[in-house]
């Protein structure tokens, strides 16, 4: 086998089971060269067959022992094996450079091998469904995100939002991931499934797999939901892939009685989601990244770091703006800015917000206010997300409303798709990685901005104002979103002594840019900004020479 790429042993039980998922349970050592054994679980694969999956990043050779919970199966325990890991040649990034770790000082994102790695995601949360027809529709979207420049798709094993547990429009093609007495695990649908997950890494995108919403910790129990992690990290975590534990994991379920009663219903999902993630951190044998996501109630000290009681259970810490509005914009740059001040520091980004047209708003303008907004403030990095897609609407069978009647749009997935908003993010991707864009911090001491109009809400005309980020002596990148029909930079300040910059504007929309000559600067160190091409946003990047 090659290092990185997955390989997969089965184990043949010599005895029968009443109910082998619950009955049972296999476990296998990978020990290399260095003598350091990895313990990786193993799943069910139906019938008295379990299997395993392993990848590693070094190559040599490597032994094998399985170990099971009942020592009489001769089938299963004690089975050993010796095999040879090669050097992989290709050129999927995942699999030359390695799976995504975060970055020693705790800002960013790299490959295993150091490669930076600059996050930006879409969001499929029911892409697993089978609304998403496999092959056709499912791998035509992936291409078509990877040709705009995503390399992370964020997707839920079929424990979905916004809708009751079982609603037919959640199954895909062998029906729902578990039975409905959540007694064992449906093997069908994971197969299913890893057909999906596998073509999302042979292509070069990371799944970033959230293992269900944060209420099926109430309709499961702790216990089951340990079961499904289990089987998600054996069937998933030899793949080059991110976990996160739930989605708005601290939740209500839309018809609970605790619904809008948040201090009654937190404090028992925070100590379950502590467990669970303490049970996931234990079990992980990859080193896989692990974080969970937080719902949005209007405060910019919750994120993913509170969903759990110990943070260090975290990997990175991942956000959820408020959004549906532009009145909200406020709320997602200062919920960045606070997370990045907790310490140990560890890699921030917008886990969800603004999508992309829904309830008819959020079009390509806030998508590129946001992820500007974002990235300049400090964010590792970036999650799209657009009406239509998130749901997997078809023309045939729109998303309806979910338990409460909040009903987000009914755009088909493949209109959604081509929404302007997702290549523009691409643009601003590729625009970041011409430069060494981890190294950038957020400077918004650099930026002089006029007076808000008074006639504009504070908050909404607080969030309009520029953004800076740079490397002081080296780069300077200010995003500039219009405000008022004028951009409401004034001068860039802190200019340093010596040092001469060139200065574009950059269109975010298509990466054009327009040259302005060298930077002209005053006795104060101020440099102010020319007429820029045309009334509209602009990227001013100012490179020193």
């Amino acid at each position: 086998m090659n290092q990185n790429l997955v390989a997969e042993w089965s184990f043949t039980s010599d005895r029968a089971y009443a109910d082998p998922f619950n009955d049972v349970e296999l476990d296998v050592t990978f020990t290399g060269e260095d003598g350091v054994g990895r313990n990786v679980p193993a799943f069910w694969a139906g019938g008295d067959v379990w299997s395993v999956r392993f990848a590693t990043p070094v190559p040599g050779r490597y032994h094998y022992r399985t170990v099971c919970s009942d020592p009489a199966n001769l089938g299963l325990h004690d089975v050993q094996g010796t095999f040879d890991v090669e050097q992989y040649r290709g050129d999927n990034p995942l699999l030359a450079h390695g799976p995504i770790r975060c970055s020693p000082d705790g800002r960013h994102f790299q490959h295993a091998d150091g490669t930076p790695f600059l996050w930006l995601a879409d969001t499929w949360w029911m892409g697993l469904c089978s609304r998403l027809a496999w092959p056709q529709d499912f791998q035509r979207l992936a291409l078509d995100r990877l040709d705009k420049g995503f390399n992370v798709v964020q997707i839920i094993a079929g424990l979905y939002p916004d809708m009751p547990p079982f609603y037919p429009g959640g199954a895909n093609e062998a029906g729902f991931p578990w039975t409905e007495d959540y007694s064992r695990i449906n093997r069908d649908y994971f197969d299913m499934a890893d057909r999906r997950i596998r073509y999302l890494v042979e292509i070069g995108l990371t799944p970033c797999i959230f293992g269900c919403w944060g209420y099926f910790a109430k309709f499961m129990g702790v216990e089951k939901l340990k079961k499904h992690w289990r089987y998600l990290v054996a069937r998933y975590g030899a793949y080059p892939v991110v976990w996160s534990l739930a989605g708005e994991g601290i939740l209500p379920y839309y018809e609970d009685e605790l619904w809008g009663k948040w201090d009654l219903y937190t404090p028992a999902a925070r100590a379950d989601w502590t467990e669970i993630g303490a049970y996931v951190r234990a079990i992980e044998p990859f080193g896989r990244l692990i974080t969970i996501h937080p719902p949005n109630y209007m405060d910019i000290t919750l994120g993913g770091h509170n969903m759990v009681e110990d943070r260090s259970l975290l990997d990175f810490d991942m956000l959820q703006t408020a959004h549906g509005s532009m009145n909200h914009g406020w709320h997602s740059v200062q919920s960045i800015r606070y997370a990045r001040e907790m310490t140990p520091p560890m890699p921030v980004l917008q886990g969800e917000g603004f999508y992309e047209n829904i309830l008819e708003q959020c079009r390509e303008e806030t998508q590129r206010w946001f992820f500007w907004s974002s990235m300049l403030s400090g964010a590792a990095g970036h999650s799209y997300g657009a009406n239509g897609i998130w749901q997997i609407n078809t023309a045939d069978e729109p998303f309806r409303g979910n338990p409460i009647g909040a009903h987000w749009g009914d755009t088909p997935w493949d209109k959604a798709a081509s929404s302007p908003g997702s290549a523009q993010l691409g643009v601003g991707k590729s625009i970041l990685e011409g430069y060494e864009w981890w190294l950038l911090e957020p400077h918004q001491e650099w930026i002089e901005a006029s007076p808000a109009n008074p006639m504009i809400s504070a908050d909404h005309a607080d969030a309009m104002q520029p953004y800076a980020a740079g490397i002081p002596g080296k780069l300077r990148i200010i995003y500039a979103p219009l405000h008022d029909a004028y951009s409401s930079l004034v001068a860039v300040r802190g200019m340093e002594q010596g040092i001469n910059y060139n200065v574009f504007y950059v269109n975010p929309s298509n990466g054009t840019r327009h040259g302005c000559g060298p930077a002209q600067v005053d006795s104060e160190g101020r440099w102010r900004p020319s007429t820029p091409p045309s009334t509209r946003d602009w990227l001013i990047v100012m490179e020193a020479v």
